[in-house]
């Protein structure tokens, strides 16, 4: 196996730096909210790492934004313009990951959360804008981007549903900040569509379960929101495996099988010029400098690479490519700790051997060179100053090059293990004029 893996890591390496055939990013869309200025739109296409030629490119008004959001939204978080951006890439597997920069209401966590509301299983998402704006309007930009990018339309009662959930919980993050808000809202959306649940007493259950679990107290009139949230939300169809999925990255558990999945559709895509992963794609491609120093910049990501740091980029490819070839650490290190026992255990029994043992006969322990046993004082040292004794041989006649207990692998294991983060809500850039932006 030490031979197989760096064998395998140098083929992918040398793949690595073929020629591909560049393939077009039809599947990829970027949304351009309408009241940016020509040199604002540019900035975007750069902080997203692309062009405008390379992708489709959607301009979402106020108009769109109010289509969902009016009678779930208050005047003053619709607004009446519309800056928010954002670039979705469908993926077939790795969840929802999402990046946002100078969004002030919304987060990462947010987003990813009610898109799988929205009906979206698998995709990466990036919402940003050139300003600060309460990002309340991105969702709709995002939704309209993922349903061209993938060719799939989503319902319209689910994208209403998406929509409430994003304001519910921006609204409660208010009064209890950003990632109580997103945690509750996720452990209870969880508990009701893995269980079922379309009672409402069942769901307030769930609702001050969690609440419980989070140290949070919850008002009447946020509990009632939250409820007819997740009654509304009851009545559909989700996938309980691709909801598992998202909320374990959110919480940074899925960051090992990411790990795998990624590395493993990175080595099928240096062969098929795909790819498809839960990585983060085109989040991986964002300049955070376009954006400015001061910009908020938040990532579902961020706790997948705080889960990876705690193992290690090399443990993780080692432990890969292990698994192709079968095997694994825990079976390497019984298969060590078992040939060690026996080296030991052969050391040991060859010390309580009596034949091996040091033999006290008189003959032996007292022979002093002269025949009648006494000591002969001319005798005493040899011409070289030495006392005639053996210097290598063990007073108790155990060979000191033996050792009943390998120090270096006395437990049989090794260790190499070493021993997460929302923006703050920082309010929004407001035109006077014109009212909130989004």
């Amino acid at each position: 196996m030490k031979r197989i893996i760096p064998v395998m890591m140098a083929a992918v390496l040398t793949c690595t730096g073929l020629p591909l055939t560049a393939r077009a990013d039809s599947a990829k869309v970027v949304t351009l909210g309408a009241n940016l200025t020509a040199e604002q739109k540019t900035s975007m296409y750069k902080y997203f790492g692309t062009t405008a030629d390379a992708v489709d490119t959607i301009e979402v008004t106020n108009a769109d934004e109010r289509k969902y959001m009016e009678g779930i939204a208050s005047e003053a978080q619709i607004g009446t313009r519309t800056y928010s951006c954002s670039y979705v890439e469908p993926t077939t597997s790795g969840g929802i990951q999402v990046k946002v920069g100078n969004l002030t209401f919304v987060t990462s966590s947010m987003i990813a959360s009610t898109l799988l509301t929205s009906g979206v299983e698998n995709c990466n998402v990036v919402a940003a804008s050139p300003i600060e704006v309460s990002g309340t309007g991105a969702l709709t930009g995002i939704m309209m981007a993922y349903e061209k990018a993938s060719g799939k339309t989503l319902s319209e009662e689910q994208k209403a549903a998406a929509t409430e959930e994003l304001v519910t919980t921006g609204e409660l993050a208010d009064s209890i900040g950003q990632k109580d808000a997103a945690d509750l809202m996720n452990e209870v959306k969880q508990e009701v569509i893995k269980d079922g649940l379309t009672d409402e007493g069942e769901i307030q259950d769930a609702i001050n379960d969690a609440a419980k679990t989070y140290n949070i107290t919850l008002t009447e009139d946020q509990m009632s929101k939250i409820s007819s949230l997740m009654q509304n939300i009851s009545q559909y169809d989700y996938d309980v495996n691709a909801l598992k999925k998202t909320l374990e990255n959110l919480e940074g558990k899925g960051g090992k099988e990411g790990f795998f999945s990624s590395l493993w559709s990175s080595i099928k895509g240096i062969f098929t010029g795909d790819s498809d992963s839960g990585d983060g794609g085109i989040i991986n491609d964002t300049n955070d400098d376009v954006l400015g120093a001061d910009a908020i910049i938040d990532s579902t990501l961020e706790a997948l690479d705080e889960e990876t740091k705690k193992e290690g980029f090399w443990d993780k490819v080692t432990n890969f490519f292990k698994g192709l070839f079968g095997g694994s650490d825990d079976d390497a290190d019984e298969e060590e700790t078992t040939d060690e026992e026996d080296a030991d255990k052969e050391d040991s029994e060859d010390t309580e051997n009596p034949e091996d043992a040091a033999d006290t006969s008189d003959d032996e322990s007292l022979d002093t060179g002269n025949p009648d046993g006494t000591a002969d004082p001319d005798a005493a040292l040899n011409p070289d100053g030495t006392d005639g004794t053996d210097p290598n041989a063990a007073n108790d006649g155990v060979d000191p090059n033996a050792q009943t207990v390998d120090p270096a692998s006395s437990d049989g294991t090794g260790s190499g293990a070493a021993a997460d983060g929302l923006s703050s809500d920082n309010g929004q850039t407001a035109d006077p004029a014109a009212g909130t932006i989004q």
